[in-house]
């Protein structure tokens, strides 16, 4: 008697866990004609990203190698005195944009420079100090070499002042520097308390670099001996 109990509660245990798969099977295939696509639409988005910013990085990372080899090539040809290949590469390099173009632009006003064509290489050093989306290490450079002409040509303080002007502020690197063609503006034009302080303001910068430290120590104290 028992056993035909036991029996018959495992057939219908055995039942119910059927019924149970069935309905879960239902479940999942109501689910799936409601869903499905749009499953299948977002695991393709996601695969199609993946597999797109896989391509791209590889690409990018091919295309900067081949720009760092061409400006390397143009720098080799520079050193043997073939100028004119070196600045075909250059040229090229500078409308492939980021911070490969902003060097070659920048090396570009360095030979016109050497081949005394001051005012090409001005031009170029102007555009990319006043160009935003220039690399702002590239655009730092391009501020200093062209307020350090300017300074050696008399261009006018307030123009030199100006052009400085984005380097003060604290947390730039080239902060010292900055003040440094100040304090030398400065003398230029006969200000020596005004030289003074931009000395001091070298010196007293967190950033400034053992030997600018030491020089401005001694330009101040041979302003200060001239009182």
């Amino acid at each position: 008697m028992k056993k035909n109990a036991i029996d018959k509660v495992l057939k219908e245990d055995a039942l119910m866990r059927e019924v149970a798969e069935e309905a879960k099977s239902d479940r999942l295939k109501s689910l799936w004609d409601q869903y499905g696509m749009y499953i299948v639409i977002v695991v393709a988005v996601i695969l199609t990203f993946t597999v797109s910013f896989e391509t791209f990085k590889a690409w990018k990372n091919k295309k900067d190698q081949e720009l760092s080899n061409a400006y390397a090539v143009a720098l080799s040809l520079q050193s043997q005195g073939r100028f004119e290949e070196s600045m075909n590469i250059l040229q090229n390099l500078s409308q492939a944009g980021g911070i490969y173009g902003d060097i070659a632009r920048l090396q570009i006003a360095n030979l016109r420079f050497d081949e005394g064509k001051n005012e090409e290489a001005l031009e170029i050093l102007s555009l990319l100090a006043d160009d935003d989306d220039v690399n702002p290490q590239i655009r730092e450079i391009s501020i200093i070499k062209l307020a350090s002409y300017k300074l050696d040509t008399k261009a006018p303080a307030e123009e030199i002042k100006e052009l400085l002007s984005p380097l003060m502020q604290e947390d730039s690197s080239w902060n010292p520097i900055a003040h440094e063609m100040l304090a030398m503006l400065a003398i230029r034009d006969g200000n020596l308390e005004e030289a003074k302080s931009e000395y001091e303001a070298v010196i007293n910068s967190t950033n400034v670099q053992d030997s600018l430290k030491s020089r401005a120590q001694d330009m101040l104290g041979l302003i200060t001996s001239k009182k």
